[in-house]
């Protein structure tokens, strides 16, 4: 819990100490209170005292009281801006890191915990220094100094007071002991309810199409099942704090009374009335001793969650990505749009098989590269690479003469128009979706958009749309078709006017027609620029510059379409399966 205080900055310390200074304030107008009882009880049973005396002290009791009361609010209100303002940076800091993450390191923690991480756990971090800050700090205050003014006024009482806070001690650590191990598997538990959830809710066609709602029901239940039976045994646990704090209260406040009787009995005449006031006074320091405890116990409650909490915070801040940012912002002079992988291999980590196994080609400016094979081949996988959303583990891959590995991201980035496999889109508008992204700095304006969205064979269903560019595209494009979505993809790749194209079969979803119009208009419109297309179609490739042909990772095929069907048995295969013999013929 301590590690992640290390983010906490200057201004929020410095609210920290003017916090702990109104808390002392607080304790000591509280620990004034019996003070004025003591004197109050002394002239109540003192014969002739003026009636003002009494009064007096009485006023100075309410004083104290709302004094009391200011300082607690001043408290509160530092504490719940400490909380808010560090909990706000914690999930910047969370949502900056996971975006600097490569794939290896998404996969590792899962999507799921990532979300729970940055809610659920930082709620807890926020919940508990709000609370904190107002009792952990107060707490330790106010028994010391209780226990400080009370000492000396009776060894039978001290002892009483000793046996109740042991008795509290013992209680709360063996309660911690079951209770702490719980609260680790809680945090698990929402990272599986929050998977079982997003999975149910991203997948719910499918769910409705097979009639798998009970199916999904179940797994829910049980997902939420563990979790409130885990909530409920933490909860049971930490409800018998209660029960013996005020027990233990009750019985310190009767035994001093017991004993107080018992001494002012044995007492003579003229001492009774000091160690009746004395009686009053301790069993008011006592119950302030005791509710300091009360206050710790409070935080033992909460302090074991959000440990938990505070250690997967720190967990996904110090993991280190796997991708290290090079220094280079250029390639070689002279050297545009060119990619050259050399023997290059890359294996998934604690996988037991390399996915690629010495791959070697080389994509000049402007020439179109595609890429076909068996599902499970390795298309995405090498494709992926270019970006560097993995790193190969073996060879080198060259981008305008450089290793990737040696550029900044940012500029290597800016290189390449990425259209994934499958369409993404983000709520926002139809131009806000189109010119997306950092882009070198560059701006496009309107003109641009619908010079992409034109190219892309998106602007018949753009226009048709109310407000057309400006139209809304809701969270993952669930507006739109599937082949509106590919479209929309390929026109923000087109609109950043990149050196060098990868499309991850992004084809896929569009009809024939459109396919072959979009890649004719592309080939005309971004002429000089190098295209990398994965494509499971041998339509859509067979007028490529050079196919390479995977098989279980391996080149078994690199050529032209007429090429690879006298060469190459796996491509023959492909071609075969989707093209009649006369379209093989011609």
């Amino acid at each position: 819990m301590l590690r992640i205080l290390k983010y906490l900055e200057p201004k929020e310390w410095r609210q920290m100490f003017f916090s702990l200074i109104f808390i002392v304030a607080q304790v000591w107008l509280d620990l004034l209170l019996p003070d004025y009882m003591e004197a109050i009880t002394k002239l109540v049973q003192s014969p002739g005292e003026d009636m003002s005396a009494i009064w007096l002290n009485g006023g100075l009791m309410l004083l104290c009281a709302l004094g009391s009361l200011v300082a607690a609010i001043i408290v509160g209100f530092f504490a719940a801006r400490v909380a808010a303002s560090f909990s706000q940076r914690l999930r910047t800091m969370l949502f900056s890191k996971v975006e600097s993450f490569s794939m290896e390191e998404i996969n590792r923690f899962s999507t799921a915990s990532l979300i729970t991480r940055s809610t659920n756990d930082v709620t807890q971090i926020q919940m508990f220094i709000t609370i904190a800050l107002q009792l952990i700090v107060k707490a330790p205050i106010m028994a010391v100094w209780a226990i400080t003014k009370i000492a000396g006024k009776g060894f039978e009482w001290t002892l009483a007071t000793g046996i109740g806070v042991l008795i509290i001690l013992i209680t709360v650590s063996l309660l911690m002991v079951f209770v702490i191990p719980k609260f680790r598997r809680m945090q698990t538990l929402t990272d599986n309810i929050t998977r079982v959830t997003r999975e149910n809710l991203t997948g719910l066609r499918v769910v409705r199409a097979y009639n798998a709602e009970d199916y999904q029901e179940e797994k829910f239940e049980a997902a939420n099942g563990d979790l409130t039976k885990t909530q409920l045994f933490t909860s049971r646990a930490m409800v018998i704090m209660q029960p013996v704090m005020t027990i233990m209260m009750s019985a310190l406040s009767l035994s001093i009374y017991w004993i107080g009787a018992y001494l002012i009995g044995a007492a003579a005449n003229g001492a009774r009335l000091d160690i009746f006031s004395n009686m009053v006074v301790f069993s008011q320091y006592a119950v302030q001793v005791i509710m300091s405890f009360m206050m710790l116990t409070m935080m033992f409650i909460m302090l074991p969650r959000a440990g938990v909490s505070a250690k997967r915070i720190n967990e996904v801040l110090n993991t280190e990505s796997a991708i290290k940012d090079g220094a280079l912002t250029a390639g070689k002079p002279g050297v545009t749009g060119e990619v050259v992988f050399s023997h290059v291999g890359f294996r998934y980590p604690d996988a037991a098989e390399a996915v690629l196994e010495d791959i070697s080609f080389t994509a000049k400016k402007g020439e179109t590269v595609a890429f076909i094979g068996s599902t499970g081949s390795g298309k995405s996988t090498l494709i992926n690479l270019i970006p560097r959303f993995f790193d190969a583990t073996e060879g080198a891959i060259l981008v305008d003469g450089v290793n990737v590995k040696d550029y900044k991201l940012e500029s290597l980035l800016n290189k390449i128009g990425y259209v994934p496999q499958r369409a993404v889109l983000f709520k926002g508008t139809v131009e806000s979706n189109v010119a997306y992204g950092e882009n070198g700095g560059a701006i496009f304006d309107e003109e641009e958009v619908k010079r992409a969205v034109k190219i892309a064979q998106g602007a018949d269903f753009v226009e048709q749309m109310e407000s057309q560019y400006k139209a809304e595209i809701s969270q993952s494009g669930s507006n739109l078709s599937g082949g509106q979505k590919q479209r929309l993809a390929i026109a923000r790749a087109v609109c950043r006017k990149p050196e060098i194209y990868i499309f991850d079969d992004s084809f896929s979803a569009l009809d024939y027609k459109t396919d072959r119009l979009l890649r004719s208009v592309l080939k005309k419109e971004t002429a000089g620029v190098t295209s990398l297309i994965v494509a499971q179609r041998i339509g859509t490739i067979m007028d490529a510059d050079q196919i390479i042909v995977l098989d279980e990772g391996k080149i078994s095929g690199k050529g032209t379409h007429k090429e690879l069907l006298q060469s190459c048995a796996v491509y023959r295969e492909i071609a075969m399966s989707q093209l009649s013999e006369e379209e093989l013929a011609s």
